[in-house]
């Protein structure tokens, strides 16, 4: 990427884009970020904070992902755009699957790749996806070859009713392959990573990704985790990983961003009970999965995911990623000891 091009990034406020914007300026780069709103000062304090530490090198620029045409100021005269901005709610706050998650993730792809058509300076898109793009559910994973996940294979199973969160970013990845396809002037990368932990810059973040390890820090299971696991990788990761993808002119196709081995609750609070021994909040035992079953429904999960997910873990293959964006996972310790940190400090 050449310095004197600015960069646009969606989504800056965000958990993923924040960091992703701190990484581009501290490398030098010259950043355009929408937000929703420039006036939402809670939102925007991050980023306020880095125009300050970076004078004249980061751009604000409002922009609705269901509004057509409002990234075009933003994208004019990039070179790069980085689309991180999309919906990511916990499953109890998605009250209509396809006006909450589907709608923005689908017609705000398709208005940023509206702007990336009618930007000539743009030669690479990097698209931030997942790996629900790759499965909808655990038990998908084990037809896969050998049960492992890897890049090859695209999720049929999610839909608008059963994770309307997956099925819309398998959409929005799936269309902005067609509309790479369709012209020869930009190129895209996809990076799909797992459940993103790490420290947050923005306090005001919705990220169900945050709300999820509430739970485990509030003492919600401290009878017991029940054996849930999940692919995990570092927020730091996932934007040195973003930038790789930019810069590297041969990077193609999608990039699994996840540790090789899965991360369980029971593990997570196993890390932290060694630095926080007297921490009753954590758990000290696995749940048998018996009472999950029983008490599930009651906590919001269905007999239907307990049964696809419960107890169920299957290996990673990032090797693309290692290989290809040259990217060093932080040790899961790290990352869920930083996440915890961060957590506890607002209230500290």
């Amino acid at each position: 990427m050449d310095k004197t091009v600015p960069v646009l990034v969606t989504g800056g406020s965000g958990f993923v884009g924040s960091h992703l914007v701190k990484r581009l300026l501290e490398r030098g780069h010259l950043v355009h970020t929408t937000v929703r709103s420039t006036a939402n000062a809670a939102k925007t304090k991050p980023l306020r904070a880095m125009q300050d530490r970076f004078p004249d090198r980061l751009r604000l620029c409002e922009a609705d992902l269901l509004t057509e045409g409002s990234f075009d100021k933003a994208a004019d005269g990039c070179g790069t755009v980085f689309h991180v901005a999309s919906p990511f709610l916990v499953p109890d706050k998605i009250k209509d699957g396809r006006r909450d998650v589907v709608e923005p993730a689908l017609h705000g792809t398709r208005n940023v790749l509206g702007a990336v058509d009618r930007t000539p300076a743009v030669r690479r898109l990097v698209l931030t996806s997942t790996v629900g793009a790759i499965f909808g559910d655990y038990i998908d994973v084990r037809e896969m070859k050998n049960g492992v996940l890897s890049e090859e294979y695209v999720n049929t199973t999610s839909t608008v009713e059963n994770n309307p969160y997956h099925y819309a970013k398998t959409a929005a990845e799936q269309a902005a392959w067609e509309a790479a396809k369709a012209q020869d002037r930009w190129s895209m990368v996809a990076v799909n990573p797992g459940l993103i932990l790490g420290p947050s810059l923005t306090p005001a973040s919705d990220s169900g990704s945050l709300f999820l390890l509430e739970e485990l820090f509030k003492g919600y299971f401290f009878y017991g985790a029940p054996d849930f696991s999940f692919t995990t990788v570092d927020v730091r990761d996932v934007a040195d990983a973003h930038i790789a993808a930019a810069e590297n002119p041969d990077a193609h196709g999608r990039y699994i961003l996840a540790a090789p081995a899965m991360t369980s609750f029971h593990d997570m609070s196993r890390i932290l009970r060694a630095e926080y021994p007297r921490n009753l909040r954590l758990p000290r035992t696995r749940l048998p999965h018996w009472p999950v079953r029983v008490l599930g429904p009651a906590f919001g999960l269905t007999q239907d995911y307990i049964r696809k997910h419960l107890g169920i873990r299957f290996e990673v293959d990032n090797s693309r990623s290692v290989r290809e964006l040259g990217l060093t996972y932080r040790p899961v310790e790290e990352t869920v000891l930083d996440h915890y940190r961060a957590w506890r400090a607002p209230a500290g």
